[in-house]
């Protein structure tokens, strides 16, 4: 049997950084996790302004930036037009200090989590572990494992579960995972081709029905993330075959890129109906789910985070009652189910499904006053702030 304070389920970011957040406070923590090292298949790669000073706070910041890189472009696209609007970050630097978004792949900042994590004296990170059984009482956690074919059990006070959307601890607590997925399937595929040769912008958000696509920079190495949508109804193993015909249409005349990873996968619109059962919490994908159109998902991921490790280790440390664990639970959730959520599904109806052309132009009439209008300019920058919340216990835990 092992024991720790806290057991983390899930090495994606938002287990491995709640995690870190912990180590750092004092809290022992043990990290499990089913596969055998972190995932690296195309997920999240853009990190919001409004999420970087949670990394500089945890010492992460700069090891990341070394990996990806600072960016304050933007541009929609129309496809069909070829119209542009450009908009940029700067606009922010008279109110933060970190007026960028950052590129890096999901999978690197979960990797410079980790490093930092190991070097603490009280954190350690189990592989190949699979959560099979929970049961808790008023004391303590116990988790059944499978390691290896073996059977393994951890205790803890706490247990906080980050182990995405098909949460192994949600099952076991038996909660719903309410809300809709959607009919279409997403593509997420990591190419190796310098877009801006062929007119892309850093970050390109490119509005068609048919062609519609997020197209980003990954890192300075040349990789770039290109996310298209397609129907469900055709066959998944097939998209491979499917691919070349798509880029034909977006890269005209290029048959030098090179497809790096891809991955298909459902999208969904679901929050947990409870974030928080006893000595357990949800965090992260295991708590809500988003469409990825705007990258709010692993920004509300990395806010949960954010606002739970100073929350949990100050209950751990009697200098907050348990009740501001259930405030954490209901803000998080609210901040999801009418923010996060809503606006995710707004951005992929602008990108992926502009069919009507009386609506198209309405969203462009509005989506222009990002190039001409400073203050509206201002207002949607500071948008993604809107998801985060403040812990409810001393400053010094934060």
């Amino acid at each position: 049997m092992s024991e720790s304070k806290v057991i983390v389920v899930g090495a994606g970011p938002t287990g491995l950084i709640t995690a870190l957040g912990l180590a750092k406070s004092g809290v022992d923590v043990t990290v499990i996790e089913r596969e055998p090292a972190i995932v690296n298949s195309p997920r999240a790669m853009v990190y919001h302004w409004s999420v970087v000073a949670g990394l500089d706070r945890l010492g992460i910041r700069e090891d990341a930036e070394k990996l990806g890189f600072r960016k304050q472009d933007y541009c929609y696209l129309v496809f069909g037009t070829r119209e542009k609007i450009e908009w940029s970050l700067k606009d922010l630097e008279p109110h933060t200090p970190y007026a960028y978004n950052l590129h890096l792949g999901q999978d690197k900042l979960a990797e410079v989590a980790l490093a930092h994590l190991l070097r603490l004296p009280n954190a350690q990170v189990i592989w190949n572990t699979k959560v099979v059984g929970l049961q808790q009482d008023e004391k303590s956690v116990t988790l059944t494992a499978e390691q290896d074919g073996q059977s393994r059990t951890f205790t803890a006070d706490r247990v906080v579960a980050a182990d995405g959307a098909r949460s192994r601890v949600r099952e076991l607590l038996d909660i719903e995972f309410e809300g809709i997925t959607w009919p279409e399937r997403f593509v997420a595929t990591n190419i190796r081709y310098d877009f801006e040769k062929h007119g892309y912008a850093r970050s390109t958000l490119m509005i068609d029905s048919k062609y519609g696509a997020i197209i980003a920079k990954i890192d300075d190495t040349g990789l770039w993330r290109c996310t298209y949508c397609e129907s469900a109804d055709l066959p998944e193993d097939k998209v491979l075959e499917r691919m070349p015909e798509f880029f034909k249409v977006i890269l005209p005349g290029v048959t030098n890129y090179e497809l790096v990873q891809y991955s298909p996968y459902r999208m969904h619109q679901r929050a947990a109906e409870r974030f928080r059962v006893g000595r357990v919490i949800l965090a992260g994908d295991a708590a809500h789910a988003t469409n990825p159109t705007g990258g709010l998902g692993l920004t509300s991921g990395l806010f949960d985070a954010y606002a739970l490790y100073p929350t949990l280790t100050a209950v751990m440390r009697g200098d907050a009652d348990e009740s501001v664990l259930d405030q954490w639970a209901e803000e998080r959730k609210e901040k999801f189910l009418k923010i996060a959520s809503p606006q995710a599904s707004e951005n992929k109806r602008l990108i992926y499904h502009s069919d009507d052309p009386k609506r198209l132009e309405e969203d462009l009439v509005r989506l222009r006053r990002l190039a001409s209008d400073k203050d509206f300019r201002l207002e949607r920058l500071l948008f993604s702030r809107q998801l985060e919340t403040q812990p409810s216990v001393p400053n010094r835990y934060f």
